[in-house]
């Protein structure tokens, strides 16, 4: 008869089974993706589609939240710092905050909640629908077609996104700045200026195009593995935004450690 600690090393040993097996099985399936990405730009019109798709159809959501992260991060250096240093140096922390942080980190989940659910739905309604087994029947591959123009389009448009909604902030905290905090814009800017260093823009498309891999691989993957009909579209869309979330976080970490 097993005793608890038989049964935690049991579950134990379970979960990390199975952590492998899913590792290992998102390894395969991004390897298939990256060995159809030559396909996929030799037909480039594909991934104009999806850019456009996943891209341009979504810079009226970035731009409403940029407006807001640019506001709020000019209130909250100001309430946090106002006591300590001067608001000449209001635009410098603004803008380090904006270009390392908020910029790439908000626009990418922002992008999840849409993007990512996104895939993860149309790829799985494909699944259930056995559209996907009818492109295998007719000798096309989905790898080709569906899944590598989508991590394309993903790793183009999210850096795209984040120059915007780092442009807009900036200019929504300058606007709060000189409006309601009577700081002279070209103050504001001088200070953005003062300690401006290109690794800050590097810093912020790396975790951009980072960003993009992890939101598009997600909804791919987990859209592209539906099982179950309708119950499993919307178990697939939970699980790739879920994921996409928890894995911006902790690559935001990584790729800080190491650049930073």
């Amino acid at each position: 008869m097993r005793n608890v600690i038989d049964d935690i090393a049991v579950s134990f040993g379970t979960s990390m089974r199975e952590a492998v097996e899913q590792f290992g099985a998102i390894a395969i399936f991004l390897w298939k993706i990256i060995l159809a990405i030559p396909f996929s730009l030799s037909r480039f019109h594909l991934v104009v589609e999806q850019m456009m798709r996943l891209g341009v159809a979504s810079l009226p959501i970035v731009f409403l939240t940029s407006v807001f992260v640019g506001a709020v991060s000019s209130w909250q250096v100001q309430y946090i710092f106002g006591d300590a240093i001067p608001l000449t140096y209001l635009g410098l922390a603004v803008g380090k905050a904006v270009f390392t942080e908020l910029g790439p980190v908000f626009t990418a989940l922002i992008i999840t909640g849409r993007i990512g659910a996104k895939l993860a739905a149309e790829l799985g309604t494909m699944r259930v629908t056995e559209q996907v087994d009818a492109m295998v029947c007719l000798s096309l591959d989905p790898y080709s077609y569906l899944l590598a123009p989508r991590m394309i389009a993903g790793f183009i448009m999210l850096p795209v996104l984040t120059i915007f909604m780092c442009l807009i902030a900036i200019v929504s905290a300058q606007l709060v700045a000189e409006l309601a905090l009577n700081l002279d814009s070209a103050i504001f800017y001088q200070g953005l200026k003062s300690l401006f260093q290109v690794q800050d823009i590097v810093i912020c498309m790396v975790k951009a195009f980072v960003f993009g891999g992890v939101i598009t691989l997600s909804g791919c993957y987990y859209g592209f593995r539906t099982k179950g009909g309708a119950v499993g579209v919307g178990r697939s869309t939970r699980s790739a935004v879920v994921a996409a979330m928890v894995l911006i976080i902790v690559s935001n970490f990584i790729v800080v450690k190491i650049m930073i």
